[in-house]
């Protein structure tokens, strides 16, 4: 009987470790689109949820994502309060086409970001993009997803609606 309690609590201790690990933003300083350092560790929206986009300008599902979100994103900072913050992974040789294609594609509602030296890319493990995170009003992470197709992003809608609540 205290080998199955003792195995339990290590399988507990372990679960809670893990999803804390999973649940903070990693200590990555990033740059804004006018060159200033910003620590990814604090992020946040004043009590309400806030998703991260992380995407390249070289992904077209990445560009589809933020371009269809973009569409209807005034409506859902109405309903939720929400805010989107738009990451990119490009390198050093393709970070300059970020600034334009974010003001040819309007992009101008979430904020920006460039993961150059694939800081928040590694801390995240992040396989491919785009990657969509979630997180509550607490700033703890409750939804992810891999890639993207049209009209997914009615997915992120829903997750959004259940934290805001």
């Amino acid at each position: 009987m205290k080998m199955i309690i003792f195995a339990f609590a290590i399988l507990f201790t372990t679960i809670a470790m893990a999803q804390d690990q999973k649940t903070k933003l990693p200590n990555v300083v990033l740059k804004t689109l006018d060159g200033k350092d910003v620590n990814s560790n604090t992020f946040s929206n004043n009590g309400k949820p806030f998703a991260i986009v992380v995407w390249a300008t070289w992904c077209r599902p990445s560009l589809n994502q933020l371009s269809e979100i973009q569409e209807v994103f005034e409506s859902w900072v109405d309903e939720t309060g929400v805010k989107i913050i738009a990451i990119s992974i490009d390198d050093a040789r393709n970070k300059s086409k970020v600034a334009p294609l974010i003001n040819h594609k309007d992009w101008g509602s979430y904020e920006h970001y460039i993961d150059s030296n694939e800081g928040f890319y590694k801390a995240m493990n992040i396989p491919f993009p785009p990657q969509t995170y979630l997180f509550n009003g607490k700033g703890e992470l409750v939804w992810k997803k891999s890639g993207y197709k049209p009209d997914e992003y009615k997915e992120l809608l829903e997750e959004i609606k259940k934290c805001s609540k």
